[in-house]
């Protein structure tokens, strides 16, 4: 293995961004066809869209109903998803892949195992609750490694050229 680098802030919120596109919308599309659409009220979120443009300060007043039952077996599938990717593209989601960068074990730079991926799944968790503090330390450290990093002893750096 040459010289480490690190992936900084931008380029993992790129590839998180592909995430999305690439692998939650689709799998978002799926269980809401399979909810028959009772995952959750769009009507309500057109509904608010329509007050948040018309400058109404109560846009927000009613929110949608969601189904934990439907939302709880996206947040599953997204995880199982990501985990089987990071295995097959060893360390990579599609969005990784994409911008060549890839998760690895932050002692010997080798692959993740099943408690690292699950781990740092769990600390996407952390990293959000603590007011994306768990994030922004990505940028801040000279690693670039964010709470959910730490946690799980992992770090994302380039994949060789």
């Amino acid at each position: 293995m040459g010289t480490i680098r690190y992936a900084g802030f931008t380029i993992r919120f790129v590839a998180s961004l592909l995430d999305t596109v690439f692998l939650a919308l689709p799998v978002g599309i799926v269980i809401y066809l399979l909810s028959d659409g009772n995952w959750f009220d769009f009507s309500q979120y057109k509904h608010n869209v329509m007050m948040a443009m018309s400058a109404n300060t109560h846009a927000l007043d009613t929110l949608p109903q969601t189904s934990f039952k439907w939302e709880l077996l996206f947040e599953v599938s997204v995880l199982l998803i990501t985990m089987l990717f990071w295995k097959r593209f060893k360390g990579a989601t599609p969005g990784k892949k994409f911008v060549h960068i890839k998760i690895v074990d932050a002692k010997n730079f080798q692959d993740i195992d099943n408690r690292q991926a699950i781990t740092r799944s769990f600390g996407y968790i952390a990293s959000t609750f603590s007011f994306l503090i768990g994030f922004i330390m990505v940028a801040i450290r000279d690693d670039k490694r964010g709470l959910h990093d730490l946690l799980a002893g992992t770090v994302v750096i380039y994949e060789d050229d």
